[in-house]
Parts: structure tokens; C-alpha cells; sequence
């Protein structure tokens, strides 16, 4: 089951990108009041992101070469431009209150009895959002045959720009939907031929004031959905650099431990710290916002659950 779900597995950067990586992650640990920027050496002529003498290193530059094996560096100024976003988005708003319709799930994937994972909230890529569909994207190609991926992102412009990758990379087992999750995901997931194997919640948004807490994508409904449909042995995945945010997702999975044990119950060899956090991303790849948040010396707060069998 864990190779089907691509957990703990290999990083996406080889050889010298690799070190060269494996280096820059050690950059946050310096006083944040330097921000993005610091200078190294050159060390290696090998790397898909040219890094000179005495490089100012930002996150996007870290980016780049967790995904380089995407090779998707420039694609998608030609065909689309600059995409602009709002960073915030209202999922209450009428504008979102409309179910996404059902796709065709033979025209969609490839194989759709293939196990699912579904990310909610796929394509944000600001500062507090999780990536731009580049997660997705590289879990997919690591899996072409043994797993179906699909992202649901709210701005639909960002839908656009990662199903344009998609077809760039001639993917036949990922596909981005603009949805509003809280509203269409027990509709999509209901019909999908296969079994839900995968739910993860990456970095949404904060919504940090308190009368705007009931916009926050993990609310009551979307769990008990996800607790639903998930096959027994399944798995959800939360994750984020707020810690308020991270213990109010925390807390409704947590209550869900009659459905719901966490992962270290599971796989004592898991780390985590004395607070019940992952010590480590088990996906085998890290969202870009989660690099942006660790190279300015912020925590990451995870989460990995697993259903019971018997549900």
C-alpha cells in the first residue's frame, strides 16, 4: 500500500542537483531577518538551475530544483503569460456555491479503477498556498501505472495553467478541476470508478480571523466526506506552516479516532516530535509552498492518518 501511495519515497532531484539541494535546505536555519537571500559558490555545471559565483539563492530557485525532473522551466510564459492570482478567496461566496460537474472519468484518466489521490487545493502557489499543481505533477509521473492523482483548486486560472503542464508532460493519470471542495468533493468522489486511497490537505488557506474561520476548507461536512468514501487502510495528509491552522485541522481529524488512528499507532519506526507532529514529509517530495516556509525558518506541522480496517 505505501508504494502505491508514494510515501517515503526517493527525492526528486539526482546526482549533483541533488547535493546541491540537499545543501540550499539547510539555508532557513539561518536568522530569518535575511530573507530569501544568501550567496554560495558555484560547485556543480550539472544543475537544470544555473547557480554562479556568489548567486543570490531564493525559494523559487529551491523550487526549481526539487521539481527538475518536470523540466517545466519557461513552458508556460509562452502559451499562457504571467499568471496573476488573488491570494485569498471566498469559498462562501455565491460565485463558488455551484457543484463542479462530473467529468468522464474514461476520458479523464487512463485507467480510472486505479486508486485516487485527490489534493484539495492543488494549484496555490502564493505565500501562504501549498504549489502549482508541480506536486500532483511529480507524484504522477513517479506512478504512471500503479495510482491516479486529482487536484481540486478554486482559482481557476491556476486549473488552466497545471492542465497545460499536464499535457505537456503527456500524463494519463493526473487531472486538475476548478472546485470548490467543500462543495463538490463528495459529488466527484462518490462517482470516481476506484477507490479513494489519499486525501491531502496542503497548506490551505488561513483565514486567520476569527469570524472568517468558517471559510477554512476543513470543516465538519468535507471530513466526514472524506472519512466516507476513503477505503479502510486509506490515508489523509494535512500539512501546514500556520500552527493555528494546523491544530484546527488537527483537532477534527483527531476527534475521528474511532474511524482514524494516526500513523506513528500504525508504523511505531514513524518519527514525530513530543507534540504528535511528523518529524519528516512522507510524500517523497515537498509543495513549493512548503519550501518557501522552511527557507524563512518556519516550521511545518504534519499529520498522516490512517482509516481502520473495517470501515
Amino acid at each position: 500500500m505505501a508504494s502505491s501511495l508514494c510515501l517515503n519515497s526517493c527525492a526528486a532531484v539526482p546526482g549533483a542537483a541533488k547535493q546541491i539541494l540537499s545543501s540550499l535546505i539547510l539555508l532557513h536555519k539561518f536568522p530569518s531577518s535575511l530573507g530569501h537571500k544568501y550567496c554560495i559558490s558555484k560547485t556543480s555545471a550539472s544543475l537544470s538551475v544555473p547557480i554562479t559565483d556568489k548567486k543570490e539563492i531564493r525559494s523559487t530557485d529551491l523550487v526549481a530544483l526539487e521539481y527538475a525532473d518536470l523540466n517545466l522551466t519557461d513552458k508556460i510564459s509562452q502559451e499562457l503569460g504571467h499568471v496573476r492570482i488573488r491570494q485569498h478567496v471566498n469559498p462562501l461566496s455565491s460565485s463558488f456555491s455551484v457543484p463542479a460537474p462530473v467529468p468522464n472519468w474514461d476520458e479523464v484518466f487512463k485507467d480510472p479503477t486505479l486508486p485516487l489521490m485527490v489534493d484539495i487545493g492543488s494549484g496555490k502557489c502564493k505565500k501562504h498556498f501549498s504549489g502549482s499543481g508541480r506536486f500532483l505533477l511529480w507524484l504522477a509521473k513517479q506512478n504512471p501505472d500503479s495510482q491516479n492523482y486529482l487536484g481540486l483548486e478554486i482559482r481557476a486560472k491556476l486549473v488552466k495553467r497545471a492542465e497545460f503542464w499536464v499535457k505537456e508532460l503527456a500524463l494519463s493519470n493526473v487531472h486538475f478541476m476548478f472546485a470548490n471542495a467543500a462543495v463538490s468533493f463528495k459529488q466527484l468522489v462518490s462517482t470516481y470508478p476506484g477507490p479513494l486511497a489519499l486525501v491531502s490537505i496542503l497548506c490551505p488557506d488561513p483565514h486567520f480571523k476569527k469570524r472568517h474561520h468558517k471559510r477554512r476548507v476543513v470543516q465538519t461536512p468535507l471530513v466526514n466526506s472524506i472519512l466516507t468514501r476513503l477505503m479502510p487502510e486509506g490515508k489523509v495528509f494535512i500539512q501546514s506552516d500556520v500552527v493555528e491552522v494546523a491544530e484546527d485541522m488537527r483537532k477534527q481529524f483527531d476527534e475521528e479516532s474511532g474511524v482514524l488512528q494516526h500513523i506513528d499507532t500504525v508504523d511505531p519506526s514513524v518519527l514525530c516530535d513530543n507534540e504528535g507532529w511528523l518529524l519528516n514529509n512522507p510524500m517523497g517530495i515537498r509543495t513549493e509552498r512548503e519550501i518557501h516556509a522552511e527557507l524563512e525558518g518556519a516550521k511545518i506541522y504534519r499529520r498522516l492518518y490512517q482509516k481502520r480496517k473495517g470501515y
